[in-house]
Order: structure tokens, then C-alpha cells, then sequence
């Protein structure tokens, strides 16, 4: 009878086995259901968003530009923010160059002011802004590269009608950020200081204000802190979740010498990272500044171009120790133009 007993054991034992090697055969089809929804949303949000900027009837237009790849593992690239048409005029308000490496996974963002003054390669010394209405991104990448000695591979022009667009397919709630102070002279809506969700439009116009002693500083920085807003809640798990349709409502509305393959691998590359920090530089750095009256330009920008160039290549190859000590400050009442 001993013996019957263990047989039975032995039975209902394989019996066990069995059934765990099957449900553990049916893990790898349920990861590659899995990812094949996942995929298919992704795709779908995405082309939602496509669909979305679509509708709102933006055209892409090519872009002259002769940017080639530095084959180093990093990509620099011009990110400029195109202010809206005014006489077939259209300046850029916030201009930087930004740089991913792809080894270390690092994002850098070099701000430079609206109001410094650039040697502009056939055309005469005028404020940066004003590059872009005269050559495009390529006479930008030209003037960059003439007075700063960098080399810019591609370029992403994004327009307000943009960032508006994608901050409220992030979260149609706003983004949370801390307003410095009351703002509304020369914006479109009112703002008050404090902690608070702001829309597209609204976090928009925070980023543009400047009408207070500190000019253009305080519009770079707080263009430096909206972007720091908006990378932290799209790593929530609500702003992961409606990235894709973000990225294709963004997509509809920039002009990109990059390919989508290319900046969908750039984001996922930083997202998987660890700290996911964006370091940041403002130029003209600290104490290398004075401004200058000109009977064709206004009130200007004048800065040392040796100081600054050191400074930016010692960012851009991680040999700067504390870029926040080259912030610059303004000291007393800037120029308002």
C-alpha cells in the first residue's frame, strides 16, 4: 500500500510540473502581446497627434542648411524658438544650442540672449534674433559657428503655436511651476506668483515676459525652467503615457533637419537614462558683457567672444565644473526694447 501511495505522489508531482512549465510557456506570449499593443499605441497616439497639427493646417517648409555630422558620438543642434510672422518678418526669441551625447547620455542646452550682438557673415553686425529673418537656420549655423567656432549638425525650429500644442497634450491640466512673480504687462493673459498648473498659452507667455529690470536675463532663465517643468511631467507616469501623442502633435508643427527615427531615438535614449537632468549654460557668461547703444541696432549686447567661445566648447566637453557659476546677472535696469 506504502508503495501505491508513493506512486501517486509521483504522479500528482509531475502532474504539478507540468502544468508550471506550461504556464511558464505562455509568459513570452503574453510580453509579446504585450509590446504589440504597446507598439500599436504608440503609433496610434502618435499619428492622433499628426492628424492633430494637420487639422490646424501647418505646413512644413524645407529648409536651406549645411550642417554635416561630426562623427563623434554626440549631436549638436540648433533649437530655436520662431516668434510669429510680423511683415513677413519672423524673429527667434529663444535661441540655443543643444547637445546629446549619446555615449555618456547627456543633454546640454547653451542659451544665448536674443539682444547680443553677432558678426552676421554678408550682412551687417546686428542683434542674433535677427539672423534668422535674414538667412534662415543656415546663416544662423554660420554666424554661430563664425563667432563661437561651433558646429551645428542639425537644427529644430519650433514654432509658440508648437509648444502650446504639445504642453497641453502632455497634460490638457497644465504643467506645475512656480511662477516668480505677478506678471502681465506686454503678455497676453495675467499671471500670479506662486505654485500653480499653467496651460500652453499661459506657460507660453511666463516664458516670454520681460518686462521687468532684469530684461532678457530673466526671460533665458525662466525658458531654461519651463523646459526643466516640462521634462519632469512628461516623467510622470500620466505624461508617459500621452508622450506619443505629444511627439506627433510636436512633429506636425516643427521644422527638423532630423529625421523622426532619429529624434525618437535621441528621446528614448535620454528617458532610459538615470538622472535625467539637463545641464545648462547662458551666454554671455557672467562679468564678459556691457551694453552698448547703436544708431542701427538699438541698445545691444557686447561681449568678449574669446571668453564666451572658451567657455561654451568647456561645456560642451564636460570640462566646466559648476556652469551656474557663469550665470549671468543683471545688475540694475537692462535696456527694454
Amino acid at each position: 500500500m506504502n508503495n501505491e501511495y508513493k506512486r501517486v505522489d509521483k504522479t500528482n508531482t509531475t502532474t504539478r510540473k507540468k502544468m508550471k512549465l506550461r504556464k511558464r510557456a505562455y509568459i513570452p506570449l503574453i510580453l509579446i502581446i504585450l509590446l504589440i499593443i504597446a507598439i500599436l499605441y504608440i503609433f496610434l497616439s502618435y499619428q492622433s497627434g499628426l492628424k492633430t497639427a494637420e487639422e490646424n493646417g501647418v505646413d512644413h517648409e524645407e529648409m536651406t542648411f549645411n550642417g554635416t555630422d561630426n562623427n563623434d558620438g554626440k549631436k549638436t543642434f540648433l533649437l530655436l524658438g520662431a516668434d510669429r510672422e510680423e511683415d513677413g518678418v519672423t524673429r527667434t526669441d529663444v535661441i540655443m544650442l543643444g547637445q546629446y551625447d549619446y555615449m555618456k547620455k547627456d543633454l546640454k542646452l547653451a542659451s544665448i540672449m536674443r539682444d547680443v550682438y553677432v558678426d552676421i557673415p554678408g550682412y551687417q553686425n546686428y542683434k542674433i534674433n535677427s539672423v534668422y529673418s535674414l538667412g534662415g537656420v543656415e546663416l544662423l549655423r554660420q554666424t554661430l559657428e563664425t563667432n563661437f567656432g561651433v558646429q551645428a549638425e542639425d537644427y529644430i525650429v519650433v514654432d509658440y503655436q508648437a509648444f502650446e500644442s504639445v504642453v497641453d497634450a502632455i497634460d490638457d491640466e497644465g504643467i506645475m511651476i512656480d511662477v516668480e512673480k505677478d506678471m502681465s504687462e506686454k503678455i497676453t493673459t495675467e499671471l500670479f506668483k506662486g505654485e500653480q498648473r499653467l496651460g500652453g498659452e499661459d506657460l507660453l507667455e511666463y516664458a516670454r515676459f520681460r518686462q521687468d529690470s532684469e530684461g532678457d536675463f530673466g526671460r533665458v532663465r525662466r525658458q531654461q525652467q519651463v523646459i526643466g517643468a516640462v521634462k519632469d511631467e512628461i516623467l510622470t507616469v500620466g505624461g508617459v503615457f500621452n508622450l506619443p501623442h505629444a511627439m506627433g502633435t510636436g512633429m506636425g508643427y516643427v521644422n527638423t533637419s532630423m529625421s523622426e527615427a532619429e529624434l525618437y531615438r535621441m528621446a528614448g535614449s535620454f528617458l532610459v537614462r538615470g538622472d535625467k537632468d539637463i545641464d545648462s549654460l547662458t551666454l554671455p557668461v557672467e562679468g564678459s558683457y556691457q551694453f552698448v547703444d547703436t544708431y542701427h541696432a538699438g541698445s545691444v549686447i557686447d561681449i568678449d567672444y574669446d571668453w564666451n567661445s572658451e567657455v561654451l566648447h568647456q561645456f560642451l566637453d564636460d570640462e566646466l565644473d559648476d556652469p551656474e557659476a557663469h550665470e549671468p546677472e543683471a545688475d540694475g535696469e537692462v535696456p527694454q526694447q
